[in-house]
């Protein structure tokens, strides 16, 4: 539960590298946090030679898939989200992750993990839909007022948000998996490992953009490898790198290995909670009584999704 904690209490940060540099595209953002991920896992990766060393091929493909979804494309579909639709409303969406993950669980594998009943899911599931609402009612209300352009904007920052809740659905299940059938690995030998694989993946993103920027930039303009405010860019994404990637990853490794996946998928709530407060030190402001109500109600619907307990099929037996 401490390393969950500390995992969405680090993962909260990437809520805020946005709204920091609104200037910078999310594909600058997402290559330049992984970049930097991969920057700190290389001195890493000499500390833990030995356990890399253990690693097969078939978890070095494991590790690169892990970082091509749950690294790359999340943190892609996030940051578009949090520029489009403001921090708020991707928050709560990503805050709906906890029971998205518990019943994908479920179906996914009921033989294993068990059911989770639907009489007692779906309130929860009602309650944190109205939650939702609650706390986006000021952004709605804001938002009958603009132009068919920012409704527009809005609406595909949502539809960016669901992109990620799905990768980020896809990550914790297969990561936990991986954690959960190896015991004696080190959690902080996989985030090393995860960060080593998604180096040279963004790398190739930052060289990609680098010429779509070239080729659709007016003769003669000069493009800034780094943006508008390379040192500001440098420092926030090595700070996120640090905290937010490795530290985090690391964190969410060992509560990995030491929890039920369908019970640790749920402690993602953690990120949420954070992540909005990060959101509203950052404006200045304290939500109002409808968002601190629709929080609340977030915040009892994870709660009860949280306390329902698998039921397990009776195993038949043979005649």
């Amino acid at each position: 539960m401490a390393f969950a904690l500390t995992a969405g209490l680090m993962w909260g940060l990437v809520f805020v590298g946005p709204l920091l540099l609104p200037e910078y595209p999310p594909a600058l953002h997402t290559v330049g946090r992984y970049m930097a991920f991969g920057l700190i896992a290389l001195p890493m990766a000499w500390w833990d030679r030995r356990e890399l060393r253990r690693l097969t091929r078939a978890d070095w493909t494991e590790a690169l898939k892990l970082s091509a979804v749950g690294n790359l494309l999340y943190y892609m579909f996030l940051s578009s989200a949090i520029q489009r639709a403001g921090a708020p409303l991707p928050t709560m969406i990503i805050g709906t992750l906890p029971v998205v993950i518990a019943i994908t669980a479920n179906l996914r594998n009921p033989a294993r993990d068990g059911q989770l009943p639907w009489r007692w899911l779906t309130p929860a599931l009602l309650v944190i839909l109205t939650g939702i609402a609650c706390v986006n009612q000021v952004e709605f209300e804001a938002l009958s007022r603009e132009s068919a352009a920012e409704r527009s904007r809005y609406f595909q920052g949502a539809m960016c948000a669901l992109g990620a809740v799905a990768c980020w659905t896809w990550y914790p299940l297969r990561n936990g998996d991986w954690m959960r059938a190896h015991p004696d690995r080190n959690a902080r030998t996989w985030a090393t490992a995860q960060g080593l694989t998604t180096l040279p993946l963004a790398l190739l993103g930052y060289v990609v953009y680098l010429a779509w920027e070239l080729a659709s930039s007016p003769a003669g303009a000069v493009v800034a490898p780094l943006g508008p405010r390379p040192w500001t860019f440098v420092g926030l994404m090595a700070a996120i790198g640090l905290f937010a990637s490795w530290v985090g990853t690391l964190c969410w490794n060992a509560a990995s290995q030491r929890l039920p996946t369908a019970l640790v998928g749920q402690l993602i709530v953690f990120e949420t909670l954070a992540a909005l407060l990060y959101a509203f030190l950052l404006r200045g402001t304290w939500p109002d009584g409808v968002a601190l109500f629709g929080i609340g109600l977030l915040i009892a619907g994870v709660w009860g999704a949280v306390r329902i307990r698998p039921v397990r099929e009776p195993v038949p037996t043979p005649d």
